[in-house]
């Protein structure tokens, strides 16, 4: 019986994916162009997604003590540094995300 929920899983999983890798193919084809909504949201999301991790990064920071908010400010302007030198949305949400989890973890002895 186990065996049986496993590979129902597994195969609600691949067609779920290929259905999703299949959609823009069946809707927008060869002949149809692109529509601008589509478009649009293409060139929005990267900006929404780093915003997203910036709110995600701060939510929760507190300033009784610089130890408390010191490493969430140094992970926000690494993000910003990196995106100011390369200009390409995700390496600077990799190094960012890295960058603040390696601090908030310790990991970086700050």
């Amino acid at each position: 019986m186990e065996f049986r929920a496993t590979l129902l899983v597994i195969l609600v999983a691949a067609g779920t994916t290929l259905l999703t890798r299949a959609i823009p193919f069946l809707l927008f084809g060869r002949k149809r162009s692109i529509p601008k909504s589509v478009s649009y949201l293409g060139a929005m999301l990267p900006h929404a997604v780093m915003a997203a991790l910036l709110v995600y990064c701060l939510k929760a920071i507190e300033f009784g003590a610089m130890g408390l908010w010191i490493h969430e400010i140094l992970a926000v302007l690494i993000t910003i540094a990196i995106h100011w030198w390369r200009r390409n949305t995700l390496l600077s949400i990799v190094v960012g995300t890295a960058s603040y989890m390696l601090l908030t973890q310790g990991l970086l002895g700050i």
